[in-house]
């Protein structure tokens, strides 16, 4: 294979994942119109364990042992909390104000990396920063903030997104892909059994396959983002990111007649060049020799 058709097959993968992600959200945000948040979290967790448990036996009894159960759930617990908030998010913001705040997880890993990973941080990369949580509390909108200040919660959970980013650079490779998306989905699923059970209402078989295909999709998503950096790099697949927002915009129309407004455009112009200047700067420091290197 060819390195052009490698790259085109890569990009549509990752393109593939964009509009699976943007499928999930549209899903969480209709079913939220009728059921609780916590009741869409237990669903969700629960089919994609289910999901993933055919493959889990695929492989057999070696797919099941960890050595790592403490990490599976830290990761399971976060993950629980950063989806029960954004579904909650999913139904007070637009789905393009929602997606357009996920490109802030970029600069929460960049905090964190630096924190916990010890990864150098030019002044540069910390003002950028600043810059994008500016443009962020600008999408959100004071006047929101102040009718409804659960729209921070967006906020909350790209923080903790970004957490999980961290666990994954330091445990992934110690760990089975499978494993890890198994048992973590496997401890959101156990969290969220008694407050899904306080607020459950009989759901309707439409939003139980829209549920399935939820649980289902969340982890096809990853599986496309591995076929994509099997194919090229993270930094090529960087700028078809934005897509997304598009897609969102086009959905949010659409599906729940949501028009972007002047601060929606306004935060826009500040977190784009903001997340693909932070993006160019880790990559340039990256490609930076070592000191002491020789060659």
């Amino acid at each position: 294979m060819n390195r052009n058709t490698k790259y085109i097959i890569g990009i549509l993968w990752f393109i593939l994942s964009l509009v699976i992600s943007n499928l999930n959200d549209t899903i969480a945000k209709h079913t939220g119109t009728t059921m609780h948040p916590m009741q869409i979290a237990f669903l969700r967790f629960f089919f994609g364990t289910l999901s993933l448990l055919p493959f889990m036996l695929f492989y057999g009894r070696s797919a099941f042992i960890t050595q790592r159960p403490a990490v599976h759930i830290a990761r399971g617990t976060i993950l629980f909390f950063a989806i029960t908030i954004w579904i909650i998010g999913l139904n007070i913001v637009p789905i393009a104000t929602a997606t357009l705040l996920t490109f802030t997880i970029p600069m929460f890993v960049l905090i964190m990396a630096r924190i916990f990973l010890k990864e150098k941080v030019t002044i540069q990369l910390w003002l950028a920063t600043l810059l994008g949580f500016l443009g962020a509390f600008i999408v959100l909108e004071p006047s929101t903030l102040q009718l409804n200040p659960l729209a921070l919660l967006m906020l909350v959970s790209s923080g903790m997104f970004a957490t999980l980013d961290i666990l994954n650079k330091k445990f992934v490779i110690k760990e089975s892909m499978l494993s890890m998306l198994f048992y973590s989905a496997l401890v959101t699923t156990l969290l969220s059994i008694i407050p899904a059970y306080v607020y459950w209402q009989t759901p309707e078989i439409p939003d139980l396959i829209l549920l399935f295909i939820l649980g289902a999709g969340s982890n096809f998503i990853l599986y496309c983002l591995l076929k994509a950096f099997a194919n090229v790099d993270a930094s090529a697949v960087a700028p078809y990111r934005y897509l997304e927002l598009v897609l969102s915009g086009l959905v949010g129309y659409t599906l729940f007649r949501e028009v972007p407004g002047m601060y929606m455009l306004a935060g826009t112009l500040i977190i784009i060049p903001t997340t693909l200047y932070i993006g160019y700067e880790q990559l340039r420091l990256k490609a930076q020799p070592v000191k002491g290197d020789k060659r």
